[in-house]
């Protein structure tokens, strides 16, 4: 049973049409950076659509999972099995800490209260931001470490990923990726294929425990909500996806990385009931 004390959403009136624009709006942001775009997608579900930070959470989560596995086949194309064959490591590696995260992060964030589940989430929106400019806008390169001390740097990393995962209900390619280039010295575009190679069984763990909490009866009520979002997701990462470049990533990451740090700022200040 959850501990949160505010699972029920603050609003009931949701238009498809709008749900769908915002989702292929997010679709659209995710598509031009090449991520999913949970994490702009969260803010909507609590500022715009009204829900509370678990039930946003959890949604969030649900919408993630499926986009990503709409997503898995055409990306997973783009790099040749044989390529990601010689990586596989990496994926155990990081796996060995990120299913443990991400079933313990799920565990705090059903127990937090409310007001605290907010600060927290806005904190994370902080270190997105940051993940966000240090991927797209920075050079990265990697660290040169003893085997064994990679592997434990790798779990750690995993399992930090996996706990901020599962409680912003996002993939966590953002954290995922530079992770990989810096510890594991892959390029870029094979570090994006290795991240979903680790964030769909992640995403999956944290499905999980959610599904055990009393709070995950918020999925149910809102399957046409979830379907008209998922596929105005899906339409605008494909939308997103043909715009990759357009907007130069000087332009767009800053751009990007304020719309997080505003978000960060208003889910800080989110009124609680009883506050």
């Amino acid at each position: 049973m959850s501990a949160n004390d505010d699972v029920v959403p603050g609003r009931t009136v949701r238009s498809a049409s709008l749900v769908f624009t915002a989702g292929a709006a997010v679709g659209v942001l995710g598509g031009m950076i090449g991520l999913g775009g949970a994490e702009f997608r969260l803010p909507l579900l609590i500022g715009l659509f009204g829900f509370a930070a678990l039930a946003a959470v959890i949604l969030n989560k649900a919408m993630s999972l499926v986009v990503v596995l709409v997503a898995l086949p055409a990306r997973l194309a783009a790099v040749p099995l044989a390529d990601l064959a010689a990586h596989w490591m990496v994926a155990v590696n990081l796996l060995a800490g990120s299913l443990l995260g991400a079933w313990a992060g799920a565990s705090w964030a059903v127990r937090m209260r409310s007001a605290t589940l907010y600060k927290v989430l806005a904190a994370l929106m902080v270190l997105m931001a940051a993940a966000l400019v240090l991927t797209h806008a920075t050079t990265m390169g990697s660290l040169v470490l003893p085997g064994p001390v990679r592997a434990v740097a790798g779990i750690v990393a995993g399992f930090g990923i996996g706990v901020v995962a599962a409680i912003m209900g996002v993939a966590g390619g953002e954290l995922l990726i530079p992770t990989i280039v810096l510890l594991y010295a892959a390029d870029i575009k094979t570090a994006g294929r290795l991240s979903l190679l680790v964030s769909l069984p992640t995403m999956l763990v944290a499905f999980a425990r959610y599904s055990r909490d009393d709070s995950f009866a918020i999925l149910g009520v809102n399957l046409r909500f979830v379907a008209a979002m998922v596929a105005g997701s899906v339409v605008g990462a494909l939308l997103g996806g043909l715009l990759l470049g357009v907007i130069p990533g000087l332009v767009l990451i800053p751009v990007l990385a304020a719309v997080l740090l505003i978000s960060a700022i208003k889910l800080a200040r989110h009124p609680t009931p009883g506050m």
